[in-house]
């Protein structure tokens, strides 16, 4: 197995609706280990494909005791929102904010070898989904800040030292970079881990 590289915003495959997984097999899977050693290797809670510049609507997850993958995931959520969490993204290193998501989700989708996957999911595990369909439509967990927040964001991004954080946690990735669900927010230059 390979750990790959995280690709960081500005990346347009970050930007870009992923396509259909249309073929199984051997490529498919080695895609899936590579990517379920990269997550665990920077402790992430999550990685999608778009995430090591692969375009195809794969994602990885490990929370709170559930790992798995989904190959070509549908999402569809349920009941009211859930507290608003701290929420990061290791494409976007160094901050985090609270962001609502649903509560509940039921996600549908294939196994590495084309087999029904289907599962339900609370709290953090359904932020977790929520995010990584986020990544597979080409957007990112900023894109949904409002107000203050999505200010905070813009400008840490653009004024902040982003290139230098983003630089250190490519340096330093496996071991200083966790998922960022549930982290308090750092902004650049700051002590706090990036996501």
């Amino acid at each position: 197995m390979t750990v790959l590289s995280i690709r960081m915003i500005g990346d347009p495959v970050l930007r870009t609706p992923a396509a259909q997984v249309t073929e199984y097999g051997p490529d498919l899977a080695r895609l899936v280990q590579n990517m379920v050693e990269t997550m665990h290797s920077v402790r992430g809670a999550g990685l999608a494909a778009p995430q090591v510049g692969v375009g195809l609507r794969v994602f990885t997850y490990a929370v709170d005791g559930e790992e798995g993958h989904v190959i070509n995931p549908r999402l569809t959520a349920s009941g009211g929102l859930q507290a608003d969490d701290q929420e990061g993204c290791l494409s976007v290193p160094g901050i985090g904010f609270p962001l609502p998501r649903a509560e509940e989700v039921l996600l549908k989708g294939f196994s590495v070898t084309g087999e029904p996957v289907q599962l339900n999911a609370t709290g953090m595990l359904a932020r977790c989904f929520q995010h990584e369909t986020d990544h597979l439509d080409g957007r990112l967990y900023i894109d949904r800040l409002a107000g203050e927040d999505r200010r905070s964001a813009m400008r840490a991004i653009r004024n902040g030292r982003y290139s230098d954080v983003t630089l250190d946690t490519v340096s330093k990735r496996s071991g200083n970079v966790g998922s960022a669900f549930g982290m308090k927010a750092s902004l650049p230059g700051s002590q706090g881990a990036g996501a």
